[in-house]
């Protein structure tokens, strides 16, 4: 496996990738078309190179992929809307909001959403662990071994919600585009050409996956609060609040050393992870896979990176995501294509 740089996440019934600053976001229209949108966005650690600082910088990365990814989901509900014909008339509040903040109200709103998103993940994954491990301590005294039933259950809680989820008829179909996102990262990094067969066969567990990080940080959190001990109730609860950002930092630089090594080592510290994309990746068919790369080659030259890498791979003429069809022209920063339902 050779690093390549892209990453991504699967969005309403699409796939959003990311290579540099560049992404792009494929969605597969009810129709059969899949509808392309080409963007940039630039790194908050861009402003300073404070930020770019190793265990400071994936709190803003992190911070980073919220604001690409409500963009991305917003884009793909927004394919599904004009499918359902002509909009809703807005409600009286819609029409106030909108009087009031105008061309703003969409970041308005999107940051709300951020905000309400991270009160209630820290809530529900770290306050609420605490709180329950809180009712063994008047038969533990060890504040080591509290420490480790909290994170046993911060995990546990984890398992259940991710689990409840995907009963959800759309989260499966989610679960799903996730596999083909991962998929076409391995075919290209393991240096196979990017077609519907290779990404078929290549696995849908990836090293650099979000759903890795998230049990990263639910496990470096077990090691932090095993030194990190305070007396009141009140004050652990601080602790779980202000330390996020420490936590979220340092797991930042384990998943990116694991994620970019093929060493004994690194693929110890990943296989939790990728035990844990057993829930959160599903295997997609092959109208997905195409989505997935179709959003690929809008931002990522797998040609010239399967010649940089792997010399010997014979790379076809012409792949047009793998399906039959030309690959569409490049369209540019903010600017959307059409393409057609594959034959």
């Amino acid at each position: 496996m050779k690093y390549s740089g892209i990453g991504g996440q699967a969005v309403l019934e699409g796939i959003m990738m990311m290579n540099r600053e560049n992404y792009a976001v494929a969605v597969r229209r009810p129709g059969g078309g899949i509808a392309l949108k080409k963007d940039e966005y630039h790194s908050i650690t861009e402003k300073h190179a404070l930020l770019r600082l190793p265990f400071i910088r994936g709190v803003f990365r992190f911070a980073d992929s919220m604001i690409v990814g409500m963009r991305t989901l917003n884009y793909s509900a927004e394919i599904f809307a004009e499918e359902e014909g002509e909009p809703e008339e807005p409600s009286r509040f819609e029409q106030f909001l909108d009087r009031i903040f105008g061309e703003k109200l969409e970041k308005i709103i999107m940051g709300a959403v951020m905000a309400f998103s991270f009160i209630a993940a820290i809530g529900i994954f770290m306050v609420l662990p605490l709180l329950i491990a809180g009712l063994f301590r008047r038969f533990i005294s060890s504040d080591s071994l509290m420490a480790f039933i909290e994170g046993l259950i911060r995990v546990a809680i984890f398992i259940t919600y991710i689990k409840l989820v995907s009963r959800m008829e759309d989260i499966r179909r989610t679960f799903m585009y996730h596999g083909a996102e991962h998929k076409c990262i391995n075919c290209v990094e393991h240096g196979l050409p990017l077609t519907v067969e290779n990404v078929r066969k290549s696995s849908k567990e990836h090293k650099r996956c979000g759903t890795s990080f998230l049990l990263i940080v639910m496990m470096i959190s077990i090691l932090v609060f095993m030194v990190v001990r305070v007396d009141t109730i009140g004050m652990r609860i601080l602790s779980r609040i202000v330390l996020v950002p420490v936590i979220a930092g340092i797991s930042y630089e384990v998943l990116q050393k694991a994620g970019r090594s093929s060493s004994k080592l690194s693929d110890i510290v990943a296989k939790p992870g990728l035990c844990m994309q057993a829930l959160t990746t599903t295997e997609p068919d092959d109208s997905m896979i195409e989505v997935a790369i179709t959003a690929t080659e809008a931002v990522f030259d797998w040609k010239a990176y399967l010649r940089e890498n792997f010399p010997d791979t014979v790379i076809p003429e012409e792949t047009g995501a793998g399906t039959g069809t030309k690959t569409p022209e490049e369209t540019g920063a903010g600017t959307e294509a059409e393409i057609p339902k594959a034959v």
